[in-house]
């Protein structure tokens, strides 16, 4: 949902905006017809789009006036939850406890570890690294299972991908280029690991046939069967994925 203004506004009022104590872009569309406020659910960011013609003065009036209405949409998304020491995050669908131990180890930056109660992931190295080394190891778990399974799906497509890059999309789990690039989200290695299939499933399917037309839905069925149950656990908690991650302050 997003709020929508036309008319002059006010002197911009600082103090209300910083209250919100998230990121405030400001972005200007030539489109534009009238103010637009949003907030992001994947990157809890208050967004203002103005015209052109628009001063920063009217945004920052437009804000303050429906600072409510953003503080309202802020609070009622999944709380943050920063990788450190203590915190508790999944991994293929399973929680486990992060450890930062703050000293060099011998096999690997992460591991993981089995305990009584729920497993470990032990982050050596200097604690100011950690979450950074954590998000790193992350991301190449991703890699490492997506390519497993999309080598699975194309050969039974009988297609080829050009090549795999992780990144951390915001608005997509994955997409597939026209030249044969498949991206994908590093948050799917939070999820169980059907899900992340499923993800890779969909985009090799893409490799077949670019659109979301019959056809394509049914190569997505024809490799993954329970592909209607892993896409609405996506539509229903996948929001929540984004919640983890390093602080914006992390190295």
């Amino acid at each position: 949902m997003r709020k929508t203004v036309r008319g002059q506004g006010q002197a911009l009022k600082r103090p209300r905006i910083e209250e919100l104590d998230c990121p405030v872009e400001v972005r200007r569309h030539p489109g534009a017809r009238r103010l637009t406020l949003r907030v992001s659910r994947t990157r809890r960011a208050v967004i203002v789009t103005l015209p052109v013609q628009c001063d920063l003065g009217e945004a920052g009036s437009f804000l303050n006036r429906n600072i409510e209405w953003v503080r309202e949409r802020l609070n009622s998304l999944p709380t943050p939850v920063p990788f450190t020491d203590g915190a508790l995050m999944p991994l293929r669908g399973e929680f486990h406890t992060l450890v930062f131990t703050g000293k060099r180890a011998t096999g690997g930056v992460v591991r993981a570890h089995a305990t009584a109660s729920l497993p470990e992931l032990r982050v050596s190295g200097r604690l100011e690294h950690a979450p950074r080394r954590l998000r790193d190891w992350l991301a190449e778990e991703a890699r490492r299972d997506l390519d497993a399974r999309v080598l699975v799906h194309t050969r039974a497509l009988g297609v080829k991908a050009k090549r795999i890059a992780i990144r951390d999309q915001a608005t997509r789990w994955g997409s597939c280029s026209t030249t044969g690039v498949l991206s994908f989200s590093w948050r799917l290695i939070l999820a169980p690991a059907r899900i992340l299939d499923y993800v890779a499933a969909h985009e090799v399917a893409h490799l077949a046939e670019m659109n979301h037309g019959p056809r394509f839905w049914a190569h997505v069925e024809q490799l993954l069967p329970s592909m209607k149950d892993d896409k609405r656990w996506l539509q229903h908690y996948g929001l929540d994925l984004h919640r983890y991650g390093p602080s914006e302050h992390a190295d």
